[in-house]
């Protein structure tokens, strides 16, 4: 078992590490990647490959790791607020400055916020994680069939939302190119 996971660290560390790292500030990722593999290493006896894929097992650890990381991020911040002390940064800045499409991250980020949580984290492990609905269905503890329903409507949402946002990229672009 202790080569088998060993084989895991190698193989998925990498995207678990940039999980990690598009949802953290600068320097975190690196903790909370240990604090993943402490984990897994612990549970690694109730992994069950019947249920799914060890890179989406992988990546429901992290995803609790990452809660329990912003839970506590939370209560530290509310005791300083509570003695006065000036509050950390927002924690999305980290995510908004890995956004890839530039021109849309106002919106995007908007339409993101307003999805709910379920559909939010859903469409972001396949879209940035690249899991596979299935795969990203294991890690949330849903159905597959439910989440390929969460991740249309997901879509469809941010189809909506972002739709007239590409009209006025797109006018940009070209008052750009006729300069």
């Amino acid at each position: 078992m202790d080569d088998w996971f060993a084989a895991q660290v190698e193989r998925h560390g990498p995207d678990i590490h940039a999980y990690l790292s598009r949802r953290t500030a600068d320097g975190v990722a690196d903790d909370l990647l240990g604090d993943v593999w402490v984990a897994a290493y612990g549970g690694r006896a109730g992994f069950d490959p019947n249920l799914g894929t060890p890179r989406a097992w992988l990546f429901g650890v992290a995803r609790h790791v990452l809660h329990g990381h912003y839970r506590k991020h939370r209560l530290r911040s509310t005791m300083a607020r509570v003695i006065g002390i000036d509050r950390p940064a927002d924690e999305t800045a980290a995510i908004d400055a890995r956004l890839d499409a530039a021109a849309l991250a106002p919106q995007l980020r908007a339409g993101l916020r307003s999805l709910p949580t379920a559909e939010r984290d859903l469409l972001l492990l396949v879209a940035w994680e690249n899991l596979s609905p299935t795969e990203a269905a294991q890690v949330l503890g849903i159905p597959a069939g439910t989440a390929r329903s969460r991740l249309h409507r997901a879509r469809q949402r941010m189809d909506e939302r972002l739709s007239g946002s590409a009209q006025v990229v797109d006018e940009t672009t070209r008052q750009e190119a006729d300069r």
